[in-house]
This record gives structure tokens, C-alpha cells and sequence, in this order.
């Protein structure tokens, strides 16, 4: 897959000028000079609590939280994803990690049927620019999530709006979860809401949307409505719950091949492995996101037939 180059690269109309190099450097480094984004994960500890890190189906390296930082400084990928919190109690251990701030999150233990889902940040845009420079570590940019249908959408649509506008004036790349979710949501695996969704990642400024793979006989078909929604916001694909290696790899690269999305965002497919497993892992999904490799490629690489570096 050709390299992009600084003149390949959209920089929103809200990026100062003299910011314009700094997004740029953030957008060409998080997606690998490819236009594509390979993005781990690691954002469950509060989403799922404990559930995604300690079971009988779960490695016994995956309960501790440093396995994260583990797979992520020695994999293919493009970015690391998490909350602030544990990026400053782990990240200068990690100095060669590219990171992305998720700003919101919340647990899954308050459930739909009791009450619509609410999500707002646990910090602000200036925090994460003063880990930034204080720490010297590499963030690119920030995340936030949306539940679009919840009866506090508005809240979080406001809140999203500042943070892709604030994120730009630092040169930063945005990254939004886009899930469709609350009681007048009949099914947020729709294609047509998912793409709804993706529609409204573009108008609130996001770079990148992350939308949940559709429901449907055809998915990666369906999945097309949300990228062409989604405009000239790249759109990526999350990961879900995990399933067999061959089966993961094959509907990513249907993702990028038929869909014409922009990358995959990949977390429980991933740390849900031992170290040497999870970056084989994370090295095949790269393969076909970042390169363009074929699926029995990648199935070499996750086998360690192959050996794949950017």
C-alpha cells in the first residue's frame, strides 16, 4: 500500500494555521503515512470493568493492566487508546507508544433497560496537553464516545462538538465512538441507523468515526451506507467480542476491501491473548489495515509462518 505524504493529508478548516504542521505530524504518525488507522483498544477497564481481563477464557497475563502497555510497544499499530489515568501511571514506561486520550467513559453495570446511557469526560482537552508536554510522551489525539438515541444525546453531542474543535486547535486527530443506544433505539446494529450515527460523527468534526459492524446477511455490503455517511470522515470498524483468528481477520479485510472503511479499532480480539499471541495478533490485523496484505498472509503472520513490520 503506497505511503501518503503531507500534501495527501485533509486538515480541517478549524486547525489554526500555525497549527496546521503539528495536526498534520499527528494525523500522518497515528495512521502510519497510510491514511488508514490501526486502532488498539485499551479503553475496557472502565467500559467492562473486570469482565474482558480475568476469566477461564482470558490469559493470565491478560488481569494484569500492564499487558496492555505490553502488546502496544512491541506491535504493528497505529494507535493506543485509553483513559488519561492510567496513560500517566504507565506511559513512561512506554515512551515509544503513539497514544489517544479516551476523554468519557462509563461501566456497563447500569444497564439500558434501567437507564439510557449518559457518558461524559473525565477530563478536559487542557489536561491532555499538559500530560503531553510534562511527560513528553506522544499523544496524537483524543476520543469520545456518543450514544446516539440516548435521551441525553444532547448532552453528549455538546460536549463532542467542543472537544473536536478544541482538539484541532491543538493540532490534535479526533476519534469518535459512534453507538446508536438507549430505549428508542430498537436495534443499534441497524445499517441504517450505524450509518445515522457515522453522519452525525461527521457533522460534529470527528477525523475518524467508530461505529459497531452491522447487523445484516450481507454485512460489509451494508456497512458502505455508514461509509459513504460518514463522508469525508474516515470511518473504522470496532472489534466486538472475541472470535476465532481466521474468521476476525477475514471480516476486517472485508471491512477495508468491500466496505471502504478507513481502518478497524481492536481491543478483546487482541489483549484477549498472551503476549506473544496478542502481537502476532495485532501484526496480521496491520497486515491487511495498513498494507493491504491478503487474509492468508495475515493468518501467517498470527501463526508465525510470516513476519510482518510496517
Amino acid at each position: 500500500m503506497a505511503k501518503i505524504s503531507e500534501k495527501d493529508v485533509l486538515v480541517p478548516a478549524d486547525v489554526p494555521k500555525k497549527i496546521k504542521a503539528e495536526y498534520i505530524k499527528n494525523f500522518l504518525n497515528a495512521t502510519r503515512h497510510t491514511g488508514k488507522l490501526m486502532l488498539f483498544a485499551g479503553d475496557q477497564k472502565i467500559e467492562h470493568l473486570n469482565d474482558d481481563f480475568f476469566g477461564k477464557d482470558v490469559p493470565g497475563d491478560g488481569a494484569d493492566p500492564e499487558h496492555l502497555f505490553r502488546i502496544a510497544s512491541k506491535a504493528t499499530i497505529g494507535i493506543f487508546a485509553t483513559q488519561l489515568g492510567i496513560i500517566a501511571k504507565y506511559g513512561s514506561s512506554y515512551p515509544n507508544i503513539r497514544y489517544l486520550v479516551k476523554l468519557n467513559s462509563k461501566s456497563h453495570l447500569v444497564g439500558t433497560t434501567q437507564k439510557d446511557p449518559l457518558s461524559i469526560s473525565l477530563v478536559d482537552i487542557e489536561d491532555v496537553i499538559r500530560l503531553k508536554i510534562e511527560s513528553g510522551l506522544d499523544i496524537v489525539g483524543v476520543g469520545y464516545t456518543v450514544y446516539v438515541g440516548s435521551e441525553y444525546e444532547a448532552d453528549m453531542l455538546a460536549e463532542a462538538g467542543r472537544i473536536a474543535t478544541e482538539a484541532h486547535e491543538h493540532g490534535l486527530i479526533t476519534v469518535f465512538w459512534m453507538y446508536p443506544r438507549g430505549k428508542a433505539v430498537q436495534n443499534e446494529k441497524d445499517p441504517h441507523i450505524v450509518a445515522g450515527a457515522a453522519g452525525v460523527g461527521l457533522c460534529l468534526g470527528a477525523d475518524f468515526v467508530k461505529v459497531n459492524y452491522p447487523k445484516a446477511p450481507h454485512p460489509a455490503q451494508a456497512l458502505r451506507e455508514a461509509v459513504k455517511a460518514a463522508g469525508r470522515t474516515k470511518l473504522i470498524t470496532a472489534g466486538g467480542s472475541s472470535k476465532s483468528a481466521k474468521d476476525f481477520l477475514q471480516e476486517t479485510w472485508d471491512q477495508i476491501n468491500i466496505s471502504g472503511a478507513k481502518g478497524n479499532a481492536t481491543g478483546r480480539n487482541v489483549h484477549q491473548k498472551p503476549l506473544a499471541e496478542a502481537i502476532r495478533m495485532c501484526d496480521a490485523i496491520s497486515s491487511i489495515t495498513l498494507a493491504g496484505k491478503d487474509v492468508n498472509f495475515a493468518i501467517k503472520v498470527f501463526e508465525g509462518k510470516e513476519k510482518f513490520r510496517l
